[in-house]
C-alpha cells in the first residue's frame, strides 16, 4: 500500500506504539480491563443492574456470549458527548466509520459497520425497533443527545441475536434507556438533578437538564431536555435541534410498569450535495468549507415516541415482558433549484428555476412480548411482536421563475404515494450450559426466528413520476446456532447464522417504473438479501490485560450493494449483486498499566469483495450526445466504501478527580463505487481527539453540605493533528468516445476544532 493514500500521521504512532507494548497474542478489547478479568464467570445472560436485594426483574435478551460484541455504559458514552450525534459516540467499536453532512457530526450523521450502511443495521431501544420502516435507517438529528438517556449500548457485529425490527446485515446496537432504581434498595437511591452546557467552533453549543426524581412508594421518574445548535463546519450547514425524554414507572418486587415519551424536532440547512475532490482536500488554497447548496434549502422533522413497558416475574425462573409502542414523524425539505418541468410532472419544455417541498409523515405502532426462564443450566426466551407502519409522501410546488404554459394553483402538489408496512416475527433461542464449573463451561446457544413482512405501496412515485402499485410478502427464516468454551479466563466462541432483508422504499423507486399498458415493471425489480455468517473468536482476560482475535466470514446473495450514486436528498442508491462477500479479521486488546492508567484498542483487517459483476455504462460522442448503454463485467472488485484496514487506540487517566482520554481512529481507503476506480476513492484518514475531565473537589470545600452540587468541567479537542479529510463520498461516471469521465464527489470533515463546558450534579 502506498504511504500516500495509508495517511502516516504523528497519530498512527500512537497506535504503533501502544501494541509494541503488548504481547504478539492475538488481542481483544472490551469496554473494561477490570470488568473483563471476570469474562470466565459470567453466564450467557445479560442483566441490567438495576435490581433490588432480593429480586431479579429481567429486562434483556438471551445472548450468546461471544467476543464480536460491544457493550458500553453511561458514562463511556458520554464521556464525548459535546453535541455530536450517538454514531461519533460509539466510535471505539472495531469496524464502525462514522460520517456526517456537516462535518462536525451535528447534523445527518451516519455510519457503517464492516463496510455495511445504516440502512441494513438493525438498531432497537428497549426491544422496540428504531429504524423507519421504509427507508429501514435511524435519522439521529431527530433525536440529538439520546446518549444523555441511555444507560447502556450493546453493538453485536454480524448478524447478532434475534430481536425486532429488520435484519442485521453489518451489526444490531440495542439500546436502554436510563429509567428504573438506581441502587440495590429503594431507601438508597436519590433524586438527583444536572445541568450541563457546552460550546465551541462554529458556533456550536448546546445545554441539557435532567432529573431523577424518586417517590414513596416504589416510583420513580426521569426527565431531559436538550438543546444542540451549531452553524456546522460548512458554510450554511446550520443545525437547530432539540430533544427530550421522560418516564414514569412502579418498581415492584416483582412487577415493573413503565411508561416512556422521546423524541425532538430538527432543523437543518443542506449540505448533502458534496465537493470536488480540490476543495474537499484543500488543495491550492481550496476553501474546505464550501457547500453547493443554496441558503434557501432547509430541512425540517419532528419525531414523537411513546413506549408502555411492563415487566413480571412469575417465579425466580420465569418472568415476562410486554411493551405497546407508538412512534409519529412528520416533516419536510424544501428547495429552490433549477430542475426540467418534467421534475414536477409538467408537459413544458425547458428548465426553471422553482421553490418546492418534498413532505412525509408516518405512523408506527406494534406490540413486542416475551418470556423468559432462566436456571443453572439453561436460559430460554421465546418471543413475539407485531408491527404496522403507515406512510404517506407528496410534494408541493410553491413557485416558479418561468411560469408554466398550464396555470397551476397555489400549493401545487404535483405527486402523493402512500405506504403500509406490515411485520411481525416470532422467535425462540436458548443457551444450554453443558458443562457449568466454577472455572469451566461449555455452553451451547440455538435462535431460530420467523419473520413475514407485507409492503404495499401505491400512488405517484416522485422518482419516475408516474404510478407505482406494489405489493410484497416475504417468509423469512433466520436460523442461528453457537458453542461457547470457557475455562480460566479463556474464551472460544464460534457461531453460524442466516439472516434475511427486505429491500427498503428507494430499491423500488430508484430502480423500476410500472408501465400500465402492460401491467409490468420496466427496469430491475429488487430483490431480498440473505446473509451467511460464519464467526469465530478467542478471548483471554486478565486482571490487568485482555488480548483477543475474532475471525468472520460474511456470505451474501443478492446483497444491496452502494452504487456511489445518491438521489436528490443526499441518499446513497443500492444495488443487488448475486456474489459477494465479506472476510475479516478483528483483532483487539486492553492493558492496566496501573490503577490510573489504561490503554485499550483494536485493529480490523477485511477483504470485501463482489463477485462477477457487471457495470452499467452510459456512451456519448464528442458532442454530448447519448450514443447507447454498454455492459462492463468485472471479475472480482472491491465493494464500495469498504475500508481494508480501521483502528482505533484510547489511552485513559485517571487520577485524583481528573479524567484524560487520548482517542485515535484510523479508517482505510474507500472507493466511491464498485469498479475500484482509482481516480473517485476516498483517501485513507487519521484523526485524534482529546478529552479533558476534572471534578471539582466542592463537597471538600462546602465541607459536606449536601447543598453544595458536584461540578465536572470538561474540555473537548477534536482532530488535534488538524487531518484534512473526507468520510463520505459518491460518484457518477459517464464514456465518450475519447475515453472516461467521472464525477466524483465528497464530504469534508472539520479540521481541528475545540469545546469546553461543563455540568452541575445535585
Amino acid at each position: 500500500m502506498k504511504t500516500s493514500n495509508f495517511c502516516i500521521s504523528p497519530s498512527w504512532l500512537i497506535i504503533a506504539g501502544a501494541f509494541a507494548l503488548l504481547p504478539s497474542a492475538p488481542l481483544s478489547a472490551q469496554d473494561s480491563v477490570q470488568d473483563n478479568a471476570q469474562v470466565s464467570n459470567q453466564d450467557t445472560l445479560f442483566i441490567t443492574p438495576k435490581v433490588l436485594l432480593d429480586e431479579v426483574v429481567v429486562s434483556a435478551p438471551v445472548m450468546q456470549t461471544t467476543v464480536s460484541k460491544q457493550e458500553m455504559t453511561h458514562e463511556e458514552l458520554n464521556r464525548d458527548n459535546t453535541g455530536q450525534n450517538l454514531p461519533y459516540l460509539l466510535s471505539v467499536t472495531p469496524s464502525l466509520v462514522a460520517t456526517s453532512d456537516d462535518g462536525l457530526g451535528v447534523g445527518y450523521t451516519y455510519f457503517r459497520v464492516r463496510g455495511t450502511d445504516h440502512t441494513r443495521i438493525n438498531m432497537t431501544v428497549n426491544d422496540v425497533p428504531l429504524n423507519d420502516g421504509e427507508s429501514q435507517t435511524v435519522f439521529w438529528v431527530n433525536m440529538t443527545d439520546m446518549a444523555s438517556s441511555l444507560s447502556s449500548v450493546n453493538v453485536q457485529r454480524g448478524v447478532g441475536t434475534s430481536t425486532n425490527g429488520s435484519a442485521s446485515f453489518g451489526a444490531s446496537i440495542n439500546m436502554r434507556t436510563d429509567d428504573g432504581l438506581r441502587a440495590t434498595n429503594d431507601e438508597e437511591d436519590k433524586s438527583r438533578l444536572s445541568i450541563a452546557f457546552n460550546g465551541g467552533m462554529y458556533n456550536t453549543f448546546k445545554e441539557m437538564v435532567n432529573a431523577h426524581i424518586v417517590l414513596p412508594g416504589r416510583w420513580v421518574a426521569n426527565a431531559r431536555f436538550s438543546k444542540v445548535n451549531s452553524d456546522g463546519f460548512l458554510y450554511h450547514s446550520t443545525s437547530d435541534l432539540y430533544s427530550y425524554y421522560g418516564d414514569f414507572g412502579w418498581y415492584g418486587k416483582k412487577t415493573q410498569v413503565v411508561g416512556r415519551i422521546f423524541g425532538g424536532r430538527e432543523k437543518t440547512a443542506q449540505a448533502w450535495e458534496g465537493v470536488d475532490y480540490e476543495t474537499a482536500y484543500g488543495i491550492n488554497g481550496a476553501d474546505r468549507r464550501t457547500n453547493p447548496a443554496d441558503s434557501l434549502n432547509w430541512d425540517m422533522y419532528a419525531q414523537q415516541n411513546a413506549q408502555i413497558a411492563v415487566t413480571h416475574r412469575f417465579t425466580p425462573q420465569w418472568s415476562l415482558n410486554a411493551t405497546l409502542h407508538y412512534t409519529h414523524g412528520k416533516g419536510d425539505y424544501e428547495q429552490y433549484k433549477k430542475k426540467k418541468y418534467s421534475y414536477w410532472g409538467l408537459s413544458d419544455s425547458g428548465k426553471s428555476y422553482g421553490f418546492y417541498q418534498k413532505w412525509l409523515e408516518n405512523h408506527f405502532a406494534g406490540v413486542v412480548l416475551s418470556t423468559k426462564y432462566i436456571s443453572e443450566a439453561v436460559d430460554a426466551q421465546i418471543g413475539v411482536s407485531a408491527n404496522d407502519y403507515i406512510g404517506a409522501h407528496w410534494g408541493i410546488l410553491d413557485y416558479l421563475e418561468t411560469p408554466s404554459a398550464t396555470p397551476l394553483p397555489f400549493h401545487y402538489e404535483y405527486y402523493r404515494n402512500s405506504a403500509n408496512k406490515i411485520d411481525a416475527n416470532t422467535y425462540a433461542k436458548a443457551n444450554w450450559r453443558v458443562i457449568n464449573r466454577a472455572q469451566e463451561k461449555l455452553s451451547l446457544y440455538a435462535d431460530l426466528q420467523y419473520r413475514f413482512i407485507r409492503y404495499s405501496m401505491r400512488g405517484m412515485s416522485d422518482d419516475s413520476m408516474s404510478e407505482l402499485p406494489l405489493s410484497k410478502d416475504f417468509h423469512f427464516f433466520n436460523p442461528k446456532a453457537g458453542l461457547t468454551y470457557q475455562n480460566s479466563g479463556h474464551l472460544l466462541a464460534g457461531s453460524f447464522a442466516i439472516a434475511n432483508r427486505e429491500p427498503s422504499r428507494s430499491n423500488y423507486t430508484e430502480n423500476i417504473i410500472f408501465d400500465p399498458a402492460t401491467k409490468s415493471y420496466i427496469g430491475k425489480m429488487p430483490e431480498a438479501e440473505r446473509l451467511y455468517d460464519y464467526e469465530l473468536g478467542y478471548q483471554y482476560a486478565h486482571s490487568r490485560f485482555n488480548i483477543g482475535l475474532n475471525l468472520y466470514f460474511m456470505d451474501y446473495d443478492n446483497q444491496l450493494v452502494l452504487t456511489g450514486r445518491v438521489n436528490d436528498v443526499g441518499k446513497q442508491s443500492t444495488t443487488n449483486v448475486k456474489d459477494s462477500y465479506r472476510m475479516g479479521m478483528e483483532l483487539s486488546a486492553g492493558v492496566k498499566f496501573t490503577n490510573w492508567f489504561r490503554w485499550e484498542g483494536n485493529v480490523v483487517l477485511s477483504r470485501n469483495k463482489i463477485l462477477n459483476y457487471t457495470e452499467t455504462i452510459t456512451r456519448y460522442d464528442e458532442n454530448w450526445e447519448w450514443t447507447g448503454e454498454e455492459d462492463i463485467f468485472f471479475k472480482e472488485t472491491t465493494i464500495a466504501f469498504s475500508p481494508m484496514v480501521t483502528g482505533m487506540s484510547l489511552f485513559t487517566f485517571d487520577i485524583a478527580g481528573f479524567v484524560g482520554t487520548i482517542q485515535t481512529n484510523v479508517t482505510g481507503k474507500q472507493y466511491l463505487d464498485n469498479t475500484q476506480n482509482q481516480t473517485a476513492m476516498l483517501k485513507a484518514y487519521t484523526t485524534t481527539n482529546v478529552n479533558l475531565q476534572y471534578d471539582l473537589p466542592t463537597k471538600k470545600w462546602g465541607k459536606g453540605n449536601k447543598a453544595v452540587p458536584e461540578v465536572k468541567l470538561l474540555c473537548q479537542l477534536n482532530n488535534i493533528f488538524n487531518a484534512k479529510y473526507a468520510s463520505n463520498g459518491g460518484s457518477d461516471c459517464s464514456y465518450f468516445m475519447d475515453g472516461k469521465a467521472c464525477w466524483p464527489w465528497y464530504y469534508a470533515q472539520a479540521g481541528i476544532n475545540v469545546h469546553a463546558g461543563f455540568t452541575v450534579r445535585w
